[in-house]
C-alpha cells in the first residue's frame, strides 16, 4: 500500500493554476485548482440551470491531533507533523456545478475511486461515469437539471490513480503489527501471485490457510506452499486436493508501516465544511464574499454508503469549529454494515458477502441509528449517539435493495440485536426496494449471470433514489416532512424468517440460503464466531414478491417474480448482488400445465389496456407518496404501453 500516491500529474506538468489557501480555514490548508472547465460537458445546457463548470482540485487538510474531535483517528498520535504540529493529507476534489445553483451540495463519497452517482441517478456507465467530458456523460441530466452542486473527495488512501479519486496519507513507517489478506482462487495447476495490502515485516510469519466455504475448517494441506517474492508480493502454490471454483486462501502475517486511513473521514468533513463555509477566494464555490452552498448532503453508494455511516457513528459530522458538517445523509445500499477503515492496518474495500471477506469486523455491533443494547456485550451504542450529544445529527434517508436483507444484515436497520421490533427516529427514515439486487443497472434487461443459476433481476432503485433525493433536499431545505419508511418490519408484519418463506414457484430454486450476521471476535487479524443476530427478510405475496418496501410500477403491475437474491451454481451459496426474475405463464393454460400457483398474464391483464391501466395505478401511488417523479411516471408508462416496462425474457 502507497503511501503517497501521484494526482494528475499530467494536469500538474501543464502548469495549471492552483490557488493557495492562505486565507482558508485552517483545517483545509490549501485548495488548488488543477483544471476548471467552463461550460463543461461540451457546453449542455441543463434546462433552466444553464451549463455547467467543472473543477479538478486537490485539498491538502491540516489536522490537529490535540483536538478532541480528532481523538478518535487511529494512529494520528503516531503521525508526523507539520511546523504547526498538524497531520496533513491531500485528498483529490472534483466538482460540478450548474451556472445557476439551488444552494445544495451533494457530496458523494466515491466507491473504490469511482463515481457511482452517475452510474445510479444518471444512468450512465462506463466510460462516461468516468470522464465527466462528454455531453452525454451526464447522462439523463438529473443532478445539474435539478440545480445540485455535485462534489466527489477522495478518502480511500490504498486506491490507485487508475482506480480513480484518492487521498494520500501519512505512514507510520516501522510500524509492525498482524495483518490479513484473503483470495477467492478457482482450483488449478500452477503457481498464483497475489499482492499484499502492506509490506511483510517477518517473512518467518506468514501463515496460509486454505477452505471451500467460509464456514469450513481452515486447512494446510502438506503440499500447499506459499513464497514471498518480494516484500509485499507473494506466490502460492496451490494444493492438488481441489477446493473447487472459489477457494478461500487465507494468509496473516506480520505486516509494517500502516497508513492514517481514518484521516479519510477528516477530509471529507474538512473539504466539505469549507465548501459551504468558506468566503475566501481559495473556496471556488464561494460567491462575492458569502457562502455559495447553503446545505449540504452527504452520498453514498454501497462500499460508500457504509462509510458515510461510519462517518456518521464516528462522530466526523461536527467539524473542528462543533458546526454541522453534512444536513442530510442518503446512503443508498449498505446493509447494517460499515467499513474496515478507521483501525490499524486497515483495509476500506473490504466487503463481507456470500463467499469472501467474511472474518473482517466491518459489520458488528451497532446496526442501526438509534442506541440500543448489545445482549451479548451488554454494550448500548448506535450509529448516532455521538451526534446527539453535539446536536450535529442529520437527516437520514437509508434506502436499500431487497438484497441487504438476505446478504448484509439489513433487517437489523429495523429491530434490536436481540430480533425485536425497533422504531426509527425521526429523524431517519428507511426504504428497501421490492425485487432489487445490490445494484442492477438501470438500463439492462433480465438476463443469464455465467454465475448464478436463475434470470437475472432487473429492477433498479434509480427512480425511486432520484424522487428520495428531491424529498431529502426539501426536508433540509424548507423542513417540509418527507416520506414515511417503506421498510419490512414486525409491526407491519412484513418481517419473516427465512425459511419456507416463498411459494412453490416452478423454477424458483430456494431453500433459505442467506449471508448469516456473525457475532465475531477479532484478534490478532483473526476472527472467532462467537454467535450470530437473529436475522429476518420480507415477506413476499402470493407471487413471491416482497412486501413492506417501495414497489416500483414494474413489480407493484407485476409480469414477474422477482427477488433480490439469486443462487451460485452449487445452490450452498447466494449470487453475490444479483437477483432472480421468474415470469409468469403466459396463459391459464401453460400457468396449470406447470402446476404454477401464480396468476398468468392473460388472467391478470386480460387486455394491454388493463396492463397499462394497472401500472398507470401503481405509478400514480408513488408520485402521489413522493417516491416517483411525476416525469418518471409517464416514462414508465409509456413504456408499458410499448412493452419494455418489465425488461423480461421470454418465459
Amino acid at each position: 500500500m502507497p503511501a503517497f500516491r501521484p494526482f494528475l500529474a499530467a494536469a500538474l506538468a501543464g502548469g495549471l493554476t492552483a490557488v493557495a489557501g492562505g486565507a482558508a480555514q485552517a483545517d483545509v490548508k490549501q485548495f488548488e485548482i488543477l483544471a476548471r472547465e467552463m461550460p463543461a460537458l461540451e457546453g449542455r445546457v441543463f434546462g433552466a440551470r444553464g451549463t455547467a463548470e467543472k473543477i479538478s482540485a486537490r485539498a491538502t487538510i491540516a489536522v490537529d491531533p490535540a483536538d478532541p474531535r480528532n481523538a478518535i483517528i487511529v494512529d494520528l498520535d503516531k503521525a508526523p507533523r507539520n511546523g504547526d504540529g498538524k497531520v496533513e493529507a491531500v485528498a483529490e476534489v472534483t466538482i460540478l456545478r450548474p451556472a445557476k445553483p439551488n444552494g445544495t451540495m451533494v457530496l458523494e463519497l466515491p466507491n473504490r475511486g469511482r463515481r457511482l452517482i452517475n452510474t445510479l441517478l444518471e444512468e450512465t456507465g462506463a466510460p462516461e461515469s468516468a470522464r465527466l467530458e462528454k455531453a452525454g456523460d451526464a447522462g439523463r441530466g438529473f443532478l445539474l437539471s435539478q440545480g445540485y452542486t455535485v462534489v466527489w473527495v477522495g478518502w480511500q488512501a490504498d486506491v490507485t490513480p487508475a482506480q480513480g479519486l484518492g487521498i494520500r496519507v501519512p505512514t507510520l513507517p516501522g510500524l509492525t503489527g498482524p495483518s490479513r489478506d484473503e483470495w477467492v482462487v478457482a482450483d488449478g495447476t500452477g503457481p498464483i501471485r497475489q499482492r499484499l495490502a502492506y509490506p511483510v515485516a517477518d517473512p518467518a510469519s506468514l501463515k496460509l490457510s486454505v477452505r471451500a466455504r467460509p464456514e469450513a475448517t481452515r486447512e494446510t494441506p502438506d503440499d500447499m506452499a506459499v513464497r514471498l517474492v518480494d516484500d509485499q508480493t507473494i506466490e502460492i502454490t496451490r494444493p492438488a486436493r481441489g477446493y473447487g471454483p472459489r477457494g478461500i486462501y487465507e494468509l496473516v502475517y506480520t505486516a509494517r508501516d500502516p497508513t492514517v486511513m481514518g484521516l479519510g473521514f477528516a477530509a471529507l468533513r474538512d473539504v466539505a465544511s469549507f465548501l459551504r463555509r468558506d468566503v475566501s477566494e481559495a473556496n471556488p464555490l464561494a460567491v462575492d464574499g458569502r457562502p455559495g452552498v447553503s446545505r449540504a448532503i452527504g452520498f453514498g453508494i454501497s462500499q460508500s454508503g457504509r462509510v458515510l455511516r461510519d462517518f456518521l457513528y464516528l462522530g466526523f459530522n461536527e467539524d473542528e469549529r462543533g458546526r454541522i458538517v453534512f444536513d442530510g445523509m442518503m446512503a443508498e445500499i449498505p446493509g447494517a454494515r460499515r467499513s474496515f477503515t478507521n483501525v490499524r492496518f486497515a483495509q476500506p474495500g473490504r466487503n463481507p458477502g456470500p463467499g469472501e471477506d467474511r472474518g473482517y469486523p466491518l459489520d458488528q455491533f451497532p446496526f442501526t441509528y438509534a442506541t440500543t443494547t448489545d445482549p451479548a456485550s451488554g454494550r448500548r451504542d448506535g450509529l448516532m449517539l455521538r451526534c446527539r450529544l453535539n446536536n450535529t445529527c442529520p437527516k437520514v434517508m437509508q434506502v436499500d435493495s431487497e438484497y441487504e436483507l438476505w446478504a448484509s444484515r439489513g433487517s437489523l436497520l429495523v429491530t434490536d440485536p436481540a430480533g425485536n421490533h425497533l422504531d426509527l427516529p425521526d429523524d431517519v427514515r428507511a426504504y428497501m426496494i421490492s425485487g432489487a439486487p445490490h445494484f442492477a443497472d438501470p438500463r439492462a434487461p433480465s438476463g443469464q449471470n455465467a454465475a448464478c443459476t436463475m434470470k437475472t433481476s432487473p429492477i433498479s432503485a434509480a427512480p425511486a433514489v432520484r424522487a428520495l433525493l428531491v424529498a431529502l433536499d426539501r426536508w433540509v431545505s424548507d423542513g417540509v416532512t418527507p416520506p414515511a419508511s417503506r421498510f419490512p418490519s414486525h409491526a407491519s408484519a412484513t418481517l419473516a424468517k427465512p425459511a419456507a418463506l416463498y411459494p412453490a414457484i416452478p423454477g424458483l430454486d430456494y431453500s433459505g440460503q442467506h449471508v448469516p450476521a456473525d457475532r465475531i471476535a477479532y484478534k490478532d487479524a483473526k476472527a472467532e464466531i462467537l454467535g450470530h443476530y437473529p436475522l429476518f427478510m420480507a415477506r413476499v405475496d402470493n407471487d413471491g414478491n416482497a412486501l413492506g418496501g417501495i414497489r416500483l410500477p414494474a413489480v407493484a403491475a407485476a409480469r414477474a417474480t422477482y427477488t433480490g437474491w439469486n443462487l451460485r451454481p452449487d445452490r450452498l451459496e447466494l449470487c453475490a448482488q444479483i437477483g432472480t426474475a421468474i415470469p409468469f405463464a403466459r396463459t391459464r393454460a401453460e400457468r396449470l400445465a406447470a402446476g404454477d400457483p401464480r396468476l398468468s398474464i392473460e388472467e391478470r391483464y386480460p387486455s394491454e389496456t388493463s396492463y397499462v391501466e394497472a401500472v398507470t395505478a401503481a405509478a400514480s401511488e408513488l408520485v402521489a407518496a413522493r417516491l416517483l417523479l411525476a416525469d418518471e411516471a409517464k416514462e414508465m408508462i409509456e413504456q408499458a404501453r410499448a412493452g419494455t416496462l418489465s425488461r423480461l425474457p421470454t418465459p
